[in-house]
């Protein structure tokens, strides 16, 4: 687990003034849960987002909401109330809904343990694991596996999906995926809350899908031109959709009513043509009276 350097008192002040410059120097300022987050595992992630311009400055949670406090950055206090017992600030100068979908993104692999939650399907690919046979063979087929020996060494024979997303690990799972050096465990930075411009905003409105909110950003389009056209209260952006409907409108009545107008005339003989054919049709052929003498 993560440990916290021990600060002497005269070098307290120090850090907070730190805190603060950074906090006055970037765009978006978060606050991170590191409660039970394995060192190794941060430190990949650490070094993952760096290359996106994040710094991470785990302090005392007393130094934390200090510099918060005295920052005097616009609202930034508001990060306060959200601080857990294992604080750290997130500095970032993209905005939170990307800082948020890229700490998704970047996530460590641990190796499991009995009674981990797998958060996404375990396959087991076909082929060599690169393991003489033995004991490995039971321990493999206690979780389903079939196998054989291939050129001395143990290979699966099929791809088999061992666990599902949500599914626990028991002790055979994690036994065969410290054999194969699998580790299925996904851990990530818990963004709690993010700060931009004077807002705050909670995970639970950050955690959002960009194709989802594409989608729900189209869907309220069409609702709202079809609001716009269906009630008559033309904008802007309906004007051209809402001629092209008027003259189809238009359009539609006058073939309806065999107006003769110049844009249906064409129309309007092309249906006169099909109803004298439709009606010659149903007239019954009739053969030539002969000629008297």
């Amino acid at each position: 687990m993560l440990i916290r350097m021990v600060l002497k008192r005269d070098e307290k002040p120090v850090v907070v003034e730190e805190l603060k410059t950074l906090l006055g120097n970037y765009r978006t300022v978060g606050i991170l849960n590191m409660s039970k987050m394995p060192a190794r595992q941060f430190l990949r992630i650490k070094n993952m987002i760096s290359k996106d311009g994040v710094k991470i400055k785990m302090m005392r949670k007393g130094l934390i909401m200090r510099a918060l406090n005295e920052s005097g950055v616009n609202g930034v206090n508001g990060l306060v109330d959200r601080i857990s017992d294992s604080p750290a600030l997130l500095f970032s100068n993209s905005d939170p809904f990307k800082l948020f979908s890229l700490l998704k993104k970047n996530r460590a692999t641990s190796a499991a343990k009995v009674g981990s939650v797998v958060t996404k399907d375990i396959i087991i690919p076909k082929g060599s694991i690169g393991i003489p046979p033995g004991p490995a063979i039971t321990t493999l087929g206690k979780i389903g596996l079939k196998t054989r020996v291939e050129g001395g060494k143990i290979a699966v024979i099929n791809d088999k999906t061992v666990l599902k997303a949500g599914e626990s690990v028991t002790a055979d799972f994690a036994a065969v995926f410290s054999l194969l050096k699998i580790e299925p465990i996904e851990i990530g930075l818990r963004l709690v809350a993010a700060w931009e411009n004077g807002m705050i905003y909670g995970s639970d409105v950050l955690d959002v899908s960009v194709d989802q909110y594409l989608r729900d950003v189209e869907s309220a389009v069409r609702a709202a031109t079809n609001l716009s056209l269906n009630t008559g209260y033309i904008t802007t952006q309906t004007a051209s959709l809402a001629i092209q409907l008027a003259f189809w409108h238009a359009k539609s009545l006058c073939l309806a009513a065999n107006i003769l107008e110049k844009d249906v005339i064409g129309e309007l003989l092309a249906k006169a043509v099909a109803e004298a054919e439709a009606l010659e049709e149903k007239i019954p052929a009739t053969e030539p009276t002969p000629l008297q003498s």
